[in-house]
């Protein structure tokens, strides 16, 4: 009996890779590859870009050369930075240690719904010291305010008279009312950092000033005059105090102010009546120095928007889109790959253009007596990145309208349009409207700049840029439809 023939071996197992697989994990680096090709290799196109960089730093030479101060040249206001005034009248005595400051507001005329009459604690009288203020307003009630900023804790009715205190305890600055002075609310704390042992606590009285605002195409101007306010106070104490210590003023800019009737302190007895001109707080018609500076963008993305929407259609001129999509059927990734060749791109010429205008103009902007912030503050490095990204996403959407247009003239010029033309009707209409004009159009993208908060503030600057972002994912979701659906 013959032995069985023994089987055999086991075939070599070989791995399966998907070309699909294989596409998807390396195509599309290929892709972005080949599209950056076209672009760098085409000079007009490289030209372009450094046109969008020279166009936005030429644009912040000429403004900064253009421009110049503004300030009273009183020495007063607080530093530049915080775009607020810090003004009113203010009679302190030197608070030692942890302590008080109470008083009773028995009637206050004069200045609207914002003028404050109450009480103030603060590190010195140099104007811009950290401060808190816990005052009383005709249309918003008992505030405690800090920070140069607006609103402030607090708020409800508080009728005359009204008792007030503000007490310390190290940094912290507690905010107290009172209808009698024996049932004492609670309005708020705040901490000022850096406040000295020995600090001045007393009466404050300030005032907005009355501005009026008259908008037309192409420009704004704005005239105003100063607001008068006077507050009478009553059992007002300071305490601990040094032995002897007297009453002091910090009035207007520079010293007293010229006319008595508006600013200065009478004493009969135990009663103060304080009068005051300007505010202590934020500065809602201050000129935004990065904004302005940065405006040159607005000139240099037609220069990106030409670039993006021709990356585009010279291939549908030319036909040879074509050939792109033989080589890569999967028309969304075409789209794509120029979406962040395109963006990419314009990015990087935007940080070129964006730091350029801001370190080149400020020197310039020295010279002419203006104090521009240094590109370290938070919001300016904001506006400078926010401009770069700006650039890179108007890129984006240009890409995606070119794709739905299809024709290079009509596509720039949509873009353009959008961008542009509700920034400039926004300076002939009415405040409202054109708040409702500059937040729903994609040039709300244009708030990233925005380093001051100022009267006419239409939206923030992070969600103006997410509008702007919203716009472009739509455009992008249309194109991508149309460009699987139409013929090449």
């Amino acid at each position: 009996m013959t032995a069985p023939a023994p089987a055999p071996p086991p075939a070599a197992r070989t791995e399966y890779r998907s070309a699909v697989e294989a596409e998807a994990r390396d195509g599309f680096g290929r892709l972005v590859l080949a599209e950056w090709t076209k672009l760098r290799t085409v000079p007009r196109w490289m030209l372009t870009l450094l046109a969008s960089v020279l166009l936005t730093v030429l644009v912040a030479l000429l403004s900064g050369a253009g421009s110049q101060s503004t300030g009273s040249g009183g020495g007063a206001g607080p530093p530049p930075l915080t775009a607020a005034f810090d003004l009113g009248h203010f009679t302190y005595r030197p608070l030692t240690g942890d302590g008080a400051a109470v008083a009773r507001v028995t009637s206050q005329d004069g200045g609207g719904a914002w003028a404050k009459a109450g009480l103030m604690l603060r590190g010195s009288a140099r104007a811009g010291t950290p401060y808190a203020a816990l005052v009383a307003t005709p249309g918003h009630g008992v505030r405690l305010q800090t920070g140069y900023k607006a609103g402030g804790q607090g708020g409800g009715a508080a009728a005359l008279p009204r008792w007030l205190k503000l007490t310390r305890s190290g940094t912290t600055v507690t905010g107290y009312d009172s209808a009698d002075g024996r049932a004492w609310h609670r309005v708020g704390s705040v901490r000022l950092e850096g406040l000295p042992r020995t600090a001045l606590a007393g009466m404050v009285v300030a005032v907005p000033d009355e501005v009026e605002v008259q908008r037309q195409f192409g420009g704004e101007s704005v005239s105003g005059q100063p607001g008068g306010t006077r507050a009478t106070f009553d059992h007002v104490s300071v305490s601990p105090a040094p032995p002897g210590a007297s009453w002091r003023d910090r009035g207007a800019p520079g010293g007293p102010a010229a006319d008595p009737s508006l600013d200065g302190r009478t004493q009969a007895g135990g009663t103060f009546t304080i009068k005051g001109t300007g505010d202590i707080g934020p500065d809602r018609f201050a000129d935004d120095v990065t904004r302005t500076t940065l405006t040159g963008a607005l000139i240099g993305q037609a220069a990106v928007v030409a670039l993006a929407v021709l990356f585009v259609t010279a291939e549908y001129r030319r036909g040879m889109l074509r050939t792109t999509f033989a080589a890569s059927p999967r028309r969304g990734r075409v789209l794509a790959a120029k979406a962040v060749v395109a963006g990419l791109a314009s990015l990087v010429a935007g940080l070129a253009a964006a730091f350029g205008a801001v370190l080149l103009a400020g020197p310039v902007l020295r010279s002419h007596g203006l104090s521009p912030p240094p590109v370290s503050d938070g919001a300016v490095l904001r506006a400078v990145l926010g401009t770069a990204a700006l650039l890179g996403v108007v890129a984006v959407f240009s890409v995606a309208v070119a794709v739905i247009v299809r024709r290079s003239a009509p596509a720039i010029t949509i873009v353009l349009l959008l961008l542009l033309v509700p920034q400039i009707a926004a300076t002939g209409l009415p405040l409202s409207a054109a708040r409702w004009l500059e937040r729903l159009t994609p040039a709300a993208g244009f708030a990233i700049q925005r380093t001051v908060a100022r009267f006419d503030e239409a939206i923030g600057p992070w969600a103006g840029f997410g509008v702007l972002c919203a716009y472009t994912a739509a455009a992008l979701a249309l194109a991508a439809w149309l460009l699987r659906r139409r013929d090449a």
